[in-house]
């Protein structure tokens, strides 16, 4: 049974993968700056979405990610409400990853709307399928993610954008419906997904600015909530939900 679920996360998943150019042609652009503010010495214009949409092959590759994220999700999750709403998150948070690594921003107007799915989603799960109490972990992991990150952000916004807190929401939210283990492990992942790369670089290169390059970390706290779900149990098996 374990076994049809990885199946048929995989195949939802991966569809949804095909729809991931669709989705980021329909995001509305960002205004552009005001008269007399360019943006920062130097820096390339940034990607319009509707040209990351149409890059050759996208939506093969993220049929691809999406349906190898999606079936790796329900072996691992099983038969359990939360797959109801983290396989059709899978391709929304691939097309996150692609645009923030094209362009370090990621959109309110995906993140925000998936949020809020998905907090109906375990606010029906805990009403109909179980305990009002089971409501407690995954809003404690949206507001614990969320302030988290929102302190980061307070204190070097040069280095993380308000959307990393958005979508650390979204994550937290997520991981938490899970359970403990996969909140707390999924949250830590991204942040070692995120250094050890730009360290082994600065280390291969000997120069220590590549420390200091601003790099998107959308794609690393997306890869790290994956993590999250796959080996938080095995890490912390004692936080692992029943």
């Amino acid at each position: 049974m374990v076994g049809l679920a990885g199946l048929l996360g995989a195949l939802l998943a991966g569809v949804g993968g095909l729809l991931v150019p669709a989705l980021i042609a329909r995001i509305p652009e960002p205004d552009a700056s005001p008269p007399g503010e360019p943006g920062e010495p130097g820096e390339p214009a940034k990607e319009t979405y509707a040209a990351i949409a149409a890059t050759p092959g996208l939506g093969a590759r993220a049929a691809v990610v999406s349906a190898v994220a999606g079936g790796l999700l329900g072996a691992w999750v099983g038969w359990q409400a939360p797959l109801v709403g983290l396989v059709p998150l899978v391709p929304v948070c691939v097309a996150l990853a692609v645009v923030d690594w094209r362009t370090r921003l990621l959109p309110r107007l995906v993140v925000l709307p998936a949020t809020g799915a998905l907090l109906v989603l375990v606010v029906a799960d805990a009403l109909v399928l179980g305990e009002p109490s089971d409501l407690v972990r995954p809003l404690l992991g949206l507001v614990v993610a969320r302030s988290l990150f929102w302190g980061l952000w307070w204190m070097h916004s040069a280095g993380m954008g308000f959307g990393d807190v958005r979508l650390a929401a979204l994550l937290g939210l997520a991981l938490g419906w899970l359970g403990w283990a996969e909140l707390l492990v999924g949250l830590y992942a991204g942040f070692v997904l995120f250094a050890v790369p730009g360290l082994a670089l600065a280390v291969v290169r000997r120069d220590r600015g590549m420390l200091r390059k601003a790099r998107p970390y959308g794609p690393f706290l997306v890869g790290g909530a994956l993590a999250g779900v796959l080996i938080g149990p095995l890490l912390l098996p004692g936080l692992a939900s029943g």
